[in-house]
């Protein structure tokens, strides 16, 4: 039986992960998934792939959701209490790999905060209530300002066999934070598993799997310091992950079928399976 040992959050897009022992899942992912977005001038997105500073950035959203504290070494944390874009708040002009979104933006105080400890001009935004986006894949659903779905999930075998494909070349192994999974499940013997789920029941919900994960240049950032250190995992993942589509995958995404809360321990219960 396959469980649910890790459960994690990016409350801010490209900043650092939040991993709890459980959490409500919502129909955009984890509560307060990539519900912000750090931009630059023109409200273009920054991300790890560019800005791998990002990294060092810790959120922490409250457990009302109206606060935010951000924090980084050398720098005094921010603390922020959320404007959730309700009454009549205003909205900003945001993109994100070209495609246009609405956002409420945080105001000046976080926003020089971020650009003091990014070294470049940046604000904060956040996903408005009217936030109606609709993610692509075989299973569609919806999320924040993720790269695409709500959830990405990948197993510690696909690691465990990436990892000693990387070592038996005489490189070191690397962690699962390079990946920035969502859940993080363990149990099944044969790697890439979580490409071939279809349908699953985790805690109280459910999900669907939308496709492939295709992997970027930030699986080389160090997310510990905010540093690049490839060339693995993409050297290896090249030897064996390429895909029809274009890229290099691994692990998969997928769409919220049934809210609920998950918590590490659970069971993470395939109810269908694909035939690839």
């Amino acid at each position: 039986m396959a469980t649910v040992v890790e459960l994690i959050s990016y409350p801010v897009k490209g900043c650092a992960g939040t991993p709890a022992a459980e959490a409500e899942l919502t129909p955009a992912g984890l509560a307060h998934d990539r519900s912000f977005l750090v931009v630059g001038p023109g409200g273009v997105f920054r991300s790890q792939r560019k800005d791998p500073r990002l990294a060092v950035i810790r959120p922490q959203v409250g457990a009302d959701g109206t606060h935010l504290t951000l924090s980084a070494p050398g720098r005094d944390p921010f603390h922020l209490d959320i404007d959730l874009g309700t009454g009549s708040a205003a909205r900003s002009d945001v993109e994100m790999f070209g495609a246009p979104y609405r956002a409420v933006d945080q105001g000046d105080g976080v926003a020089g905060w971020l650009s003091e400890t990014l070294g470049a001009e940046s604000r904060l935004v956040r996903v408005p209530p009217e936030h109606d986006r609709v993610t692509d894949g075989l299973t569609p659903g919806t999320s924040g300002f993720a790269d695409s779905c709500a959830l990405h999930i990948l197993s510690l075998a696909s690691l465990d066999d990436l990892n000693r494909r990387i070592t038996a070349a005489g490189r070191p192994a690397v962690p699962m934070d390079r990946f920035r999974p969502n859940i993080v499940v363990d149990g099944w013997d044969a790697p890439q598993t979580e490409d071939r789920v279809r349908r699953v029941t985790v805690g109280g919900g459910e999900l669907g799997f939308a496709k492939l994960a295709i992997r970027c240049a930030v699986t080389l950032v160090n997310q510990q310091t905010g540093g690049k250190v490839g060339p693995e995992p993409l050297r290896t993942l090249a030897s064996y992950r390429r895909v029809p589509e274009g890229g290099v995958a691994f692990g998969s995404k997928f769409a919220v079928l049934a809210t609920g809360k998950v918590a590490v321990g659970d069971a993470f219960e395939v109810t269908e399976w694909g035939t690839d």
